[in-house]
C-alpha cells in the first residue's frame, strides 16, 4: 500500500467501530497510538533521509558545474599554447560535465518534491496523532463510565468519531523507499542507454558525432576569437 493511500485509510477509520469490535477497548486503544507512533517514527525517518538525499544531489550538481568551468578554463589555455587539439579534449570534457550536471539538477528537483511531499504526510500524521491522543482519552473515559452505569452503547453512540485509521505495521515504508529506489535507478539507468551510453557504429550515432565535433569546433573558435579580442585590447 501506497503512503499516502496508507495516510487515507488513516482518516477514513473511526475509532468508535473499533471499540465495538473489540473486547477490550481500553487494550485496544492504546495499542493504536503504539501503532501511530511507530508510524509516525517511520515517516519522519524518511523526511529526513529524503533531505539528505537532496543535499547530496545539490552537491554533486555543483560540482560538475565548478569541473565544467575547470575544463573550459584549461581549454582557454591551450588556446594561448596554440594547442587546438588539446582545447577540443578539454571543451568535450568540459560539455560532459555540464551534461551531467543538468542530470542532477534534475534529480534535485524531483528529491526536493519527493521530500515536500513526505513533510506534507509527515505533518497531517502528527497533527492526526495529537487529535487521535485526545479522543481516546474522552473515549476511555466514555468506556469505564458507560460499564458502570451499564450503558455502554448509549455512551458510545454519544461521543464524536474521529478518524484514526488502522494502522500498519512493519517496515512498509522503508521497504517503499527501497522499491522506490530500485525503480530511480532502472530508470536511471534506461534514460542512460537511451541517451548513448553504449556505443556503436550506427548512422545515428556517425552523424550525432559529427554533430558534437561540429559543436567543439564552433566553441574552439569563440576562444580564439575571444583570445584575439584580448589580445588587440592589450
Amino acid at each position: 500500500m501506497g503512503l499516502m493511500e496508507r495516510v487515507a485509510t488513516l482518516l477514513r477509520a473511526n475509532v468508535n467501530d473499533l471499540i465495538d469490535r473489540a473486547e477490550d477497548p481500553e487494550k485496544m486503544l492504546k495499542q493504536l497510538l503504539i501503532d501511530m507512533e511507530n508510524q509516525l517514527l517511520q515517516v519522519k525517518t524518511q523526511v529526513a533521509i529524503a533531505i539528505a538525499d537532496q543535499h547530496l544531489l545539490e552537491k554533486k550538481a555543483v560540482q560538475q558545474k565548478e569541473n565544467a568551468e575547470g575544463w573550459r578554463r584549461k581549454a582557454e589555455l591551450a588556446v594561448e599554447k596554440n594547442e587546438d587539439d588539446l582545447a577540443r579534449l578539454a571543451l568535450e570534457r568540459a560539455m560532459s560535465h555540464d551534461s551531467m550536471a543538468e542530470a542532477f539538477a534534475r534529480q534535485v528537483n524531483e528529491q526536493s518534491a519527493e521530500a515536500d511531499a513526505l513533510r506534507t504526510t509527515y505533518n497531517k500524521l502528527q497533527q492526526k496523532l495529537k487529535e487521535t491522543q485526545a479522543q481516546c482519552e474522552l473515549l476511555v473515559a466514555e468506556h469505564r463510565r458507560a460499564k458502570m452505569v451499564g450503558k455502554a452503547t448509549a455512551a458510545q453512540e454519544k461521543v464524536t468519531g474521529v478518524a484514526v485509521g488502522s494502522v500498519a505495521r512493519g517496515n512498509a515504508i522503508t521497504r517503499m523507499k527501497a522499491r522506490i529506489g530500485a525503480e530511480e535507478a532502472e530508470n536511471y539507468a534506461a534514460k542512460q542507454l537511451g541517451n548513448g551510453a553504449i556505443s556503436g557504429d550506427s548512422l545515428e550515432d556517425k552523424f550525432e558525432r559529427l554533430e558534437k565535433d561540429e559543436k567543439i569546433e564552433r566553441l574552439l573558435g569563440e576562444l580564439k576569437q575571444k583570445q584575439g579580442r584580448m589580445l588587440e585590447a592589450g
